[in-house]
């Protein structure tokens, strides 16, 4: 399925040598580093878990991806996290400089809601399929929301104004569910709207959306106390330099590990009026509780 999305993110975006070829470079830079590609994947399986058509929904897995990566562009940039490694590479604008980093950035954002509005247009061109389409604009507006402001936008802008101050359970949460579930929730219902599901399944589907980034980030917490530089591809202890609130050092270790198995267990069930199709999304909850990187 990687494979799958790197290959329609390969022409999803301008060339290399497009004019100005430097921003260009320094998209596709951060775009092809390595990255999982959880979010495409999510939005691909739930589709799949509808028993919809990965075509109709590869446009928006690939816009996800751009945003996903575009927000990483910028939390490694000194104003923000001030990282230098990300996914075992140099961070953007270690390679091509603030104003770069920046701009490739902000280039991924376009891009994205772009390739979101050529979709739409494309199958409202085709009579039959005009209820894609529509579904397509419902779709934007909530990948719109999730990143901005009241999402992702918002969490990040929490998380930086909670940083050197001590935060209770409930605002850590928050931050969270804006900062990293809010992408991941939308990355699900994506998928199953544009897959044809009903509104018993893009329930469903939220719901292991909302249990499965709290998963995702109570581990992703863990590892930044616990994990291998050499295989996150980025420094551990960047929360604690940073003296941010996390769920390890608000619950302690063990804790945030029996929180991290209780979200992936009710992520698992959310799942439970679906079948085989939906075996993909089970399978990645269950890893969160034993991923690396």
């Amino acid at each position: 399925m990687a494979l799958q999305i790197d290959s329609a993110l390969e022409t999803s975006l301008p060339e290399e040598k497009a004019i100005p070829p430097v921003i260009h470079q320094s998209m596709r830079y951060s775009l092809f580093a390595g990255g999982k590609r959880l979010r495409p994947v999510l939005a691909l399986a739930a589709c799949r878990a509808v028993q919809g058509d990965d075509s109709k929904v590869m446009a928006a897995a690939c816009a996800l991806e751009m945003i996903h990566t575009y927000s990483l562009i910028h939390d490694d940039l000194p104003a923000m996290d001030d990282d230098d490694l990300r996914r075992g590479k140099p961070t953007n604008h270690i390679v091509y400089g603030e104003a770069m980093a920046i701009l490739a950035g902000d280039g991924l954002l376009t891009r994205a809601f772009g390739l979101l509005a050529e979709s739409a247009f494309a199958e409202v061109a085709d009579q039959q399929e005009t209820s894609l389409a529509q579904r397509y604009l419902q779709v934007m507006a909530e990948i719109a929301h999730a990143s901005g402001s009241q999402g992702m936008i918002g969490g990040q802008v929490m998380d930086i104004e909670a940083e050197e101050q001590k935060i209770d359970l409930s605002t850590m949460e928050y931050i969270h569910q804006h900062k990293t579930g809010a992408l991941i929730k939308t990355s699900l219902r994506a998928g199953a709207i544009l897959g044809g599901g009903s509104e018993e399944e893009i329930t469903a589907l939220t719901s292991y959306g909302e249990y499965l980034g709290l998963a995702f980030q109570i581990t992703d917490d863990l590892l930044d106390v616990q994990g291998d530089t050499a295989k996150l591809g980025k420094p551990v202890g960047s929360d604690e330099k940073n003296q941010k609130s996390t769920y390890p050092s608000l619950l302690g270790l063990e804790k945030a590990r029996e929180a991290a198995e209780t979200a992936v267990q009710s992520a698992v069930e959310a799942l439970d009026n679906f079948g085989p199709e939906a075996e993909l999304l089970r399978q990645l909850a269950l890893y969160l509780l034993e991923r690396e990187n």
